[in-house]
Formats: structure tokens, sequence, C-alpha cells
């Protein structure tokens, strides 16, 4: 709900597409600053501690927007702060789940693969519930009391983390003082040696930086050219939400046991083609079309993709690895949220779609390509190597 919520109440009560983006920018960029480090505390004090920490920090941090701004106490530069924080948080929260599935679950491609794709298709029900829920409440509570219902799933969230995630056993834990794992930038160096990792992360760079606008993006342009309507845009957010879940079904089905990478590129890149609508004037329902249409690629490709990147790794170093990759994925959201907020108001917002789309589209190509490029063997989820140059 947080998605459509937060910015929807700064663009309303800033009344500025920029300021709106500056607060998502200074989530984002907490996000980064604390993604290394955050690999040496999942490794010290293991995901799931990690996970119940995050979410009793973040919770308060939610609550204190509304509250704030209830007192008339709430500044703009409180507001960035306290968005800042609240990512910082976020990022060894995010590591530690992905941390969490192999330690669970053992080194099986079968096993993770499978759970990735479950474990997608849970996160997309979020996105496909939270933000047209979050339209309707909005235009009947406002922005600030859906944001205190945020704050109320964190410890939702702790609680069930609490009661029904078992502690991992001791033997899958990656040991701290091996070797191989020692050092705070560790995770980085094996990155850098890795060919395909390299590539992925430049992908992810960009991607995840032009996803950032395009989601940004939905509010401003249903208020600036589809009545300002909170419904619509929560709709258009549940629609890519909905069209992931129905991918990730299907690869839970038919993907998550044995897959070949030749497969799964092509729906990694085609992912990128539905959004170029997003840049042209049309109907709300092809816009609807679009974005559901580029769920759904997302939801066949990603959990193999992301399957591949958890495993790829040794497991001594792959907290920080993991950690490592998740930094790259939130370098670019900064800097292109700092970008497109004034371009918004200078070039027009289906402008900046347009270059997000192509940003989105080349780096995807790059990550399909990845392998072929290096002529390096993937990990088939039938747990062989297949060299696929």
């Amino acid at each position: 709900m947080t998605w459509l919520a937060l910015p929807w109440f700064v663009l309303i009560t800033t009344r500025s597409p920029a300021h709106m983006s500056f607060v998502v920018a200074a989530e984002l960029a907490g996000y980064v600053l604390v993604g290394v480090p955050a690999g040496s505390a999942i490794t010290r004090f293991g995901s799931r501690r990690v996970m119940l920490v995050c979410d009793a920090v973040r919770g308060p941090l939610m609550l204190a927007i509304p509250v704030l701004h209830a007192a008339g106490l709430l500044t703009f530069w409180m507001l960035l702060l306290i968005a800042a924080v609240e990512g910082a948080f976020g990022s060894p929260y995010s590591a530690a789940q992905r941390v969490l599935l192999p330690e669970l679950l053992g080194e099986s491609q079968a096993s993770v693969g499978r759970a990735n794709a479950l474990f997608q298709g849970a996160t997309r029900i979020t996105t496909l519930a939270g933000p047209p829920l979050a339209g309707v409440l909005i235009s009947l509570i406002g922005a600030t009391n859906v944001l205190v219902i945020d704050a109320a799933t964190y410890a939702f969230a702790f609680v069930l983390v609490r009661l029904f995630v078992p502690r991992p056993p001791a033997s899958a834990v990656a040991v701290e003082d091996a070797e191989d794992a020692k050092g705070l930038w560790r995770g980085i160096r094996h990155v850098a040696s890795d060919p395909v990792l390299r590539i992925w992360a430049l992908g992810l760079v960009i991607v995840d930086g032009c996803f950032q606008v395009v989601f940004l993006g939905l509010p401003v342009l249903v208020v600036a050219d589809y009545g300002r309507d909170p419904r619509l845009a929560g709709l258009l957010f549940g629609a890519w939400g909905g069209g992931a879940v129905l991918g990730n079904l299907f690869s839970y089905r038919y993907f998550s046991t044995k897959v070949h990478w030749k497969v799964v590129a092509p729906l990694v890149f085609a992912q990128a083609l539905p959004l170029w609508l997003l840049a042209t004037p049309v109907t709300a329902l092809l816009l609807f079309g679009a974005l559901a249409l580029s769920g759904v690629l997302n939801g066949l490709s990603n959990p193999t993709f992301h399957a591949l990147l958890t495993l790829r790794p040794p497991a001594n170093v792959r907290p920080k690895v993991i950690t490592a990759m998740f930094t790259a994925s939130g370098l670019g959201g900064p800097l292109a949220l700092l970008v497109a907020g004034p371009a918004f108001n200078a070039i027009g917002v289906r402008t900046v779609l347009a270059i997000a789309a192509l940003g989105i589209s080349l780096a995807l190509a790059l990550e399909a390509s990845a392998p072929f490029l290096t002529g390096q063997p993937v990990v088939a989820l039938d747990g062989s190597r297949n060299n696929v140059a």
C-alpha cells in the first residue's frame, strides 16, 4: 500500500513531483548505503534475527510520518530522514530473506527454485492487492491513515517470523571466520571476479533504477492525464502485480524443476516491451493491459533468474554476495529518481517514461545475454550445468 500511499501523500501535500521523487530517492539511498555492511550483519547475527530487528524498527518509523503530520510537526527534511532510515533497514531485511531460503531448504536447485517461485508469487500478491486497496482507502480515509495501517503490518510481520520461521541449522549458516568469507568487501570482490554476476549486477543497476521511475511515474501520469483518481493509480500498480502472480504460478508449475536458460532469456527481455505503451496517449484500459503483460513475463522469468543468482556464489560468502547484488540493484534508483522528479515537469511524464522503457529494454537484453556473451555455464534447476554459449 505504501508504494502508492507514500508518493501520493507527498505529491498531494507538496504539489511537487520533484519532492515526491526526492523522498523515494532518500529511501533508496538508505537502502544502498547499508547494503554492503548488511552482509556482515547477516553473517554474524543470522538472517532470521536480522529480519526481526528490521521489522521492529521500521514499524515505528512508518508510524512517525502520520503522527508528526497530524501534530503539524512534519517537515520535508524530516520526511527525507525517515525515508532514508527506513530504507537502510529494508536492505538487510531483503537480503536476509534470500539467504534464509537455502539455509532452511539446503543447496538443492530444484527446492530453491520452487521456493523462489512461491516466495515471489507471495510478494507479487502484495503488488496485486496493496496498491488497489490503497487507492480505495486513500479516497475514503486519506493517505496518512493508510500509512498507519502499513506501520501495523510491520508488527504483524514481526510476529509471523518470530512464531513460524524456524531458526536455520547451525551447519547451514555461513562461517564468518572462513578465509574466503572474511572482509567487508568480500561480496563485491566475488561479484567482480564472476563474469556473469558482473553483467547481471550492471543490468540490475539500470533495470531497478528505471523500474523505480516507471512506478513513480504512474501517480504523476494519473494526476496529469487521468483525472487525479487514486483508485486508478492503485489499479495500474495492481495490474503489474496481478500479472506477476500469474507468471509466478506458471513458473512454479513448469519452470522450477528443470529449465534451460535459453527458455528463460527471451522472457527476461520481453517484459520490457509492453512498457513502451506507457509513453503513448492510450486509454487507461490499454495501460492496464500493458502493465499486466509485463508483470506476467516478469513472473515467468524472475524466479529462475533469482534462484540462479542465489545459488551461484558459494554458501559461505553468499550473504555478502547477495547483499552486494542488492546494493547494485539499488544504486540506480536514487540517481534515476533525482533526475526523473524535475524531468517530469521539464519534459513531461510520458517522455520520462519512454526513456525509462528504453533503459529497461537495453539492460534486460544485457542480462538475458550474459551467459551467452561470457560463455559461462549456468546452474540449471535440475542440478546440472549447461553451457549455453
